[in-house]
């Protein structure tokens, strides 16, 4: 379950030290940000360092082999940097493989995906402290010190129903379960009122968002409600299944304060790859949704994400899968081999790819995805973008900024001022596959993108 509960009196005698990072997805960061805040709210440190920290807490992912792996190097990079170190794993790693986890030296406390909202009461008591009372919504600004961050990610639901044959999500998360409308519209205006630019949407699987809940709601009337009731200057949606994109959220990529920007994970561009995929969708009806948000915005932004290897996937399968990639050209292509996961359909299906011939096929469309990108990024050059800035590096007279725009293209200008968190007018000279270089101008009534 994701961490919405945050008690805000200190109910304990001493004041703890932690330390708190995360794996995989924007729901795991938003879930270990949450408790963050859950910590400060009882009067705790929140360290960025764990060198000097009594506890980390690690939100795991364990979507891939991959990032299983990443989640262990993880616990024990912790542990080298501070011997001293109690580690609670939390998460989705935790859920799947506990007695792996529990074998790690340091780890004192491991939690899977619906306790990992009670790892702070459980660390405390491990402690010899008492559990909170009386936890509430936490509704009040709280000062993130550590964080520097100008997007602030709100969940909006939890869990997943759909039966990809290659996902452990399901398994790991159980089913789908979406916030009360009110609790968003608090979480996201407590966001802005700390100083937060742009409010990511984010959770398992958000166009299913409201199709739970009594009555009945939407992705749509979720996103309507925060431009009516909230500040946030921008409203960004993160990645959201084909089948959910509806014309009513279509519709809304027309209001100045929501990004342009779609995340849509293709998968594959073959039909038969996808029915075994168990995905819900033709690559017609991908590319019918291509172009029906491109007629209302001829540069929105298209990323996606593409699996190579799935098994069964022969080279002709591949090359269809490609030359789709090609037709639609995304500004922003997310490749990833796949990775046999235990209790998933997929690893039990026949013709596995080899991991040589996954790598090859990786390579070819990083390759394409890199020159889409360019392509991209070049029909802004010479036009006026606003850009959020995020961070500076020194230079000799002043300080390269980078940020982003609200098609997430990348953009770099240089400034003497303190652009951190500043939604600023630049004027793009040149672009690449990383992004757009641009210099800033004086803000305009109106923008050119």
């Amino acid at each position: 379950m994701c961490i919405f509960l945050v008690a805000r009196s200190l109910w304990y005698h001493d004041v703890m030290r932690f330390f708190f990072t995360s794996l995989g997805c924007k729901l795991n960061q938003a879930e270990i940000e949450a408790l963050e805040r859950a910590a400060l709210g009882q009067g705790h440190q929140v360290l960025s360092d764990p060198a000097d920290a009594d506890w980390a807490v690690v939100n795991t992912c364990t979507v891939t082999h991959v990032a299983a792996r990443k989640s262990r190097q993880l616990v024990r990079r912790l542990r080298r940097q501070n011997p001293r170190l109690q580690v609670a794993v939390v998460g989705c790693y935790a859920e799947m493989s506990g007695a792996a986890v529990r074998e790690l030296e340091g780890v004192a406390l491991v939690l899977g995906t619906g306790d990992k909202d009670q790892v702070i009461d459980r660390i405390l008591a491990l402690e010899g402290g008492a559990a909170s009372a009386s936890p509430m919504v936490y509704a009040d600004p709280i000062a993130m010190p550590a964080s520097g961050r100008t997007r602030a990610l709100l969940p909006v639901q939890d869990g997943c129903d759909n039966r990809c044959t290659y996902c452990l999500v399901t398994i790991a998360r159980g089913p789908s379960r979406s916030r009360p409308l009110h609790e968003v519209l608090t979480e996201a205006q407590a966001r802005v009122e700390e100083g937060y630019q742009e409010l990511v949407l984010t959770g398992v699987h958000i166009g299913a968002y409201g199709a739970d809940l009594s009555p009945a709601s939407s992705l749509a009337a979720l996103l309507r409600a925060l431009l009516v009731h909230t500040s946030a200057p921008r409203l960004r949606l993160s990645s959201i299944e084909p089948w959910d994109l509806s014309v009513e959220l279509l519709e809304l990529l027309a209001e100045e304060r929501v990004c342009r920007h779609l995340h849509l994970p293709l998968q594959s561009g073959c039909d038969a790859t996808l029915r075994r995929m168990g995905r819900n969708y033709t690559t017609a009806r991908f590319a019918a949704l291509v172009d029906a948000a491109r007629a209302i915005d001829p540069d929105v932004a298209v990323t996606t994400d593409v699996m190579v290897g799935f098994p069964g996937e022969m080279d002709e399968e591949f090359e269809c899968s490609l030359r789709f990639i090609e037709e639609i050209g995304f500004s922003r292509l997310h490749v990833f081999r796949y990775s046999s996961r235990p209790d998933t359909l997929a690893a039990t299906m026949p013709d596995q790819v080899s991991p040589e011939v996954s790598r090859q096929r990786s390579e070819r469309l990083i390759a394409i995805g890199r020159e889409h990108s360019r392509r991209f990024h070049e029909r802004f050059v010479g036009r006026r973008v606003q850009v959020l800035f995020e961070s500076g590096e020194a230079g000799r007279v002043s300080k390269r900024w980078s940020g982003l725009t609200d098609h997430y293209v990348r953009v770099w200008a240089e400034s003497p001022e303190n652009l951190h968190n500043r939604l600023m007018t630049v004027r793009a000279i040149q672009a690449d596959e990383d992004g757009l270089i641009g210099e800033i101008v004086d803000p305009q009534p109106d923008l050119d993108l």
